[in-house]
């Protein structure tokens, strides 16, 4: 039905009831709101009438300013309880995290020894760290660099290839993850000790295994050749690798099975599919066991300490082993306390290479 376009009749219309409509508190002297009801008063009415904003929704109960004052209060409560659960983490923060960092820092400015009191030499120990001719520095670097390029993309290709194996569909699937990664939670040292006599060379399982399939006679002395030494800790570190395992596999069963199904379909075989849907898929987690890799490959300590002592020749002094001869053997703290920062200088710059080459690299599901 078309609506007429003349104005209803004036008796037609309902007459307002001004009693209903709320007041809009303007404040003495001041004219009503334009545009809101019929013209109102100015002042106050009789009685206990509340002023209420008509533009709003809320009960006066709510916007009054008891309430707000109810509320606040409330808050500061609730932050007063959650200082008080805070405080004990932030004093063991401060106390053993921040100021060791800050006093570290001053100390690889001082010349100190421990037994006295610590005597700031400038840039001292940085010259002597980059161009002494007594500092291991360098070495101590090519070490550290041989095993981190190694070691880590090693790792990673061995873990992904261990967690697409494990995926599988298989009886007893559940057991072979469980053998897989019970090694990564042994302590570091129980499997230095238990490494050090598997590369023994005259009796060690290693050479004796090589004697019986191969009848090699005189095997490597592996952790006592100089060529041979950090070769194999780098085989030693495949032997904890159930964590970075774990996240693939974890990210493997996150992929929609409908991806692999519609590449069949496609005519795609298992290392197409591998490649254009299982790596992209995984990016994320490869980015995360690379970085983590990358901060456990610069502090290697565990391995080389126990097992060669920096041996030999100096063929597995790390970085972080000669910081702790440096520190405990000779008694070096400011020198050590330089060396400690150098190691974080060059996890920082290997960390923030790996983040720019993966920029564009990473593939998340959401996205």
């Amino acid at each position: 039905m078309r609506p007429s376009a003349h104005p209803p009749h004036p008796s037609l219309i309902a007459p307002l009831d001004r009693s209903v409509v709320p007041c809009v508190r303007m404040g003495p002297g001041h004219a009503p709101r334009q545009g809101v009801g019929p013209s109102v008063p100015a002042t106050r009415p009789a009685g206990k009438q509340r002023w209420m904003d008509v533009s709003s929704s809320a009960p006066p109960a709510v916007r009054g300013p008891q309430g707000l004052q109810r509320r606040s209060g409330a808050e500061r409560r609730q932050a007063r309880v959650a200082f008080w659960f805070l405080l004990p983490w932030a004093i063991g923060f401060l106390a053993f995290v921040i100021w060791p960092i800050l006093d570290s820092l001053y100390l690889s400015f001082t010349n100190y020894n421990i037994l006295s009191r610590p005597h700031w030499i400038g840039f001292g120990n940085y010259t002597y760290m980059l161009f002494g001719s007594g500092s291991l520095f360098w070495n101590s670097v090519l070490v550290t660099l041989y095993y981190v390029m190694v070691s880590v993309p090693l790792g990673t290709v061995i873990a992904l290839a261990l967690a697409v194996l494990l995926n599988q569909k298989v009886v007893g699937e559940g057991l072979f993850r469980t053998l897989f990664y019970i090694p990564s939670v042994i302590s570091g040292v129980a499997v230095a000790v238990l490494w050090f006599w598997v590369f023994q060379p005259q009796f060690g399982l290693l050479n004796s295994l090589l004697y019986s399939v191969f009848h090699v006679a005189n095997g490597p002395q592996w952790l006592q050749g100089t060529g041979t030494a950090m070769p194999s800790l780098i085989l030693m570190s495949l032997w904890s690798l159930g964590t970075p395992m774990l996240v693939y596999l974890a990210g493997l069963q996150g992929i929609q099975y409908e991806m692999y199904e519609a590449a069949k379909v496609d005519g795609a075989r298992s290392w197409r599919m591998f490649r254009h849907i299982t790596l992209p898929m995984l990016t994320p987690q490869i980015l995360f066991n690379v970085i983590l890799g990358l901060i456990a490959a610069f502090q290697l300590f565990i391995n080389p300490y126990i097992m060669t002592q920096g041996g030999p020749g100096y063929a597995t002094t790390t970085m972080v082993l000669y910081l702790y001869k440096s520190a405990f053997q000779d008694f070096q703290m400011g020198y050590a306390s330089a060396l400690a920062w150098a190691i974080l200088v060059f996890t920082l710059a290997f960390t923030a290479f790996v983040f720019r080459s993966f920029t564009n690299r990473v593939f998340y599901g959401g996205e």
